[in-house]
């Protein structure tokens, strides 16, 4: 089949399967009620008029999607390691970002500009297609230009690095600056390092108010504080923070700007590195949280490798969590791990040892609002030097079911869509229903596929075996039970395979239209 033809077609991954689409959601429509009263500068009190007023509608141009993307993973300095003969980076990390916008009406030209720049690095004419830029050596902004509705964008930071301490895949989308992240992932105890990057891409500073949680609960002082510059980045070092905690939760609110944030979790047994990847906001505090994209080799009980569930009640108030494990047939029996006692304020780390190799979705459920995330590894072979095999870890946030988004596929790197699917009530009632669309290098559609999973199962696709070439996926979820999805990336090397997980980037609402009705009622002087 030619490159851009699409087709549809109908394969059994275990019970994930390709199914029937629906049609694409509609705009919506905002309300807003102005006080005409106040606008003719009146400055009196009346009663409320007695019906409703006439309503205009106004058209309003779709705004550009700005995304901040990861810098290069930082590397640990010869004297922080205490030998002089070892040189714990003895290679430089491969650094790119790789951005995509998909062909269609809202595909603007599309820029990648330096943090705090106005020249950009790379650029892209309207009308859809993909920008790769190797040899980074700083954070970078995407910024989509929209047509006639919202562009749909996708864009990921990538750090390789082969050998040393920071060995690992470091991967993450890049996202739209917050107020409001939780970052579920990373530790401070021995062996352990742990660094929160903040990023600013605004015109403002932005005030940070830093909140750490550890397994004995909020760490002292329960709030710190920090700004950071427009256009700049800022680091924290949270062994300095919160020393020698063995889990972390760390919950990152600011004021007067919007900024970016990560934790850089890197881990080393000895000398043996035991992994790096990028610790990404999650899902904010909710009585249900779903985790996929939780992609695990066959392990034992109690195997330090084995996957790990974090999980943290920050409220007032304790509760016992119920962990539902989905795997391609259903649910998966956790002995000990399916009831899971949360004291208030204080990180549990749950063991997933002693699971098939496979691809899951973890789901929880409390009757007080948690976080999650999980974390997976890969057992590789000694190093020269090594006395142990190296270790490669990836974790996984928690993330909103429904989501209408897209992922930017790394170059050279292996991609696995993973799907879970969970029923409202009953996670096994019900099916989620999906369009799948491989995306190709000029924003194009390779291949498109309707995608079915029953509820309460998870199922898994190697992009290559979708479409040649692929440069990004886009999933719109159609009806059914909740989705949840998520891109796993391998890359094989001869000490063993490095992973990451990547989360969809949000399509933007595609708001074309405001009604706005007069306040009937006279202005309050």
């Amino acid at each position: 089949m030619t490159a851009g033809a699409t087709r549809r077609e109908t394969r059994r991954p275990s019970r994930g399967r390709w199914a029937r689409p629906a049609l694409r959601a509609a705009s919506g429509l905002l309300v807003i009620a102005l006080a005409g009263g106040a606008l003719a500068g009146a400055a009196q009190l009346g009663a409320a008029g007695t019906g409703p007023a006439a309503a205009d509608e106004v058209e309003v141009a779709p705004t550009p999607v700005t995304l901040q993307c990861p810098g290069p993973v930082l590397l640990p300095q010869r004297a922080e390691r205490g030998d002089a003969a070892f040189d714990p980076a003895p290679v430089a990390p491969e650094v790119a970002v790789d951005a995509l916008t998909i062909a269609g009406p809202g595909a603007g030209a599309l820029a990648v500009l330096p943090l705090g720049g106005t020249a950009a690095v790379d650029d892209l004419a309207a009308g859809g297609g993909t920008v790769h830029q190797d040899g980074v050596d700083g954070p970078l902004v995407v910024r989509a230009q929209p047509q006639d509705v919202a562009p749909l964008v996708a864009a990921t930071g990538t750090s390789l690095v082969t050998d040393g301490d920071a060995r690992g895949l470091s991967a993450a989308s890049c996202r739209a600056p917050s107020s409001d992240d939780w970052l579920v992932g990373g530790a401070t105890s021995v062996g352990s390092t742990a660094t929160l990057v903040l990023t600013n891409p605004g015109l403002t500073a932005a005030q940070v108010d830093l909140e750490i949680f550890g397994p004995n609960g909020p760490v002292e002082p329960t709030t710190t504080q920090h700004v950071v510059a427009p256009g700049a980045t800022k680091t924290v070092d949270l062994g300095g923070a919160a020393a020698e905690q063995a889990a972390l939760v760390l919950h990152v609110t600011s004021t007067g700007g919007l900024v970016s944030a990560h934790v850089q979790d890197t881990a080393v047994r000895g000398f043996t590195p035991a992994g790096t990847d990028l610790v990404v906001p999650g899902a904010a505090p909710a009585r249900r949280q779903v985790v996929t994209g939780v992609s695990t080799p066959t392990t034992e009980i109690g195997a330090a490798a084995a996957p790990v569930l974090r999980l943290l009640a920050p409220g007032d108030t304790g509760t016992t969590a119920t962990v539902t494990l989905l795997g391609p047939d259903g649910p998966v029996d956790l002995p000990g791990a399916d009831e899971v006692p949360l004291a208030p304020g204080e990180v549990t780390d749950v063991p997933l040892g002693g699971l098939p190799s496979d691809s899951y979705t973890v789901v929880v459920d409390a009757d007080v609002p948690v976080v999650a995330a999980a974390s997976t590894s890969r057992t590789g072979d000694p190093g020269e030097l090594d006395d142990v095999p190296r270790i490669e870890r990836a974790w996984s946030p928690a993330t909103a079911l429904g989501t209408h988004g897209a992922v930017a596929l790394p170059r050279g790197v292996r991609g696995r869509v993973v799907v879970g699917a969970v029923g409202e009530d009953d996670v096994e009632r019900g099916e989620a229903t999906a369009v799948l669309r491989v995306l190709g290098r000029d924003g194009q559609v390779l291949s498109e596929h309707d995608v079915s999973v029953d509820a309460g199962t998870t199922g898994g696709w190697d992009v290559a075996d979708l479409a040649t070439d692929a440069a990004g996926l886009e999933l719109e979820p159609t009806g059914g039970a909740g989705l949840a999805w998520a891109v796993v990336l391998t890359v094989v090397q001869p000490d063993g395979r490095l992973v990451a997980v990547l989360d969809p980037v949000p399509a933007v609402g595609e708001v074309t239209a405001v009604v706005v009705r007069e306040d009937a009622r006279p202005a309050r002087g």
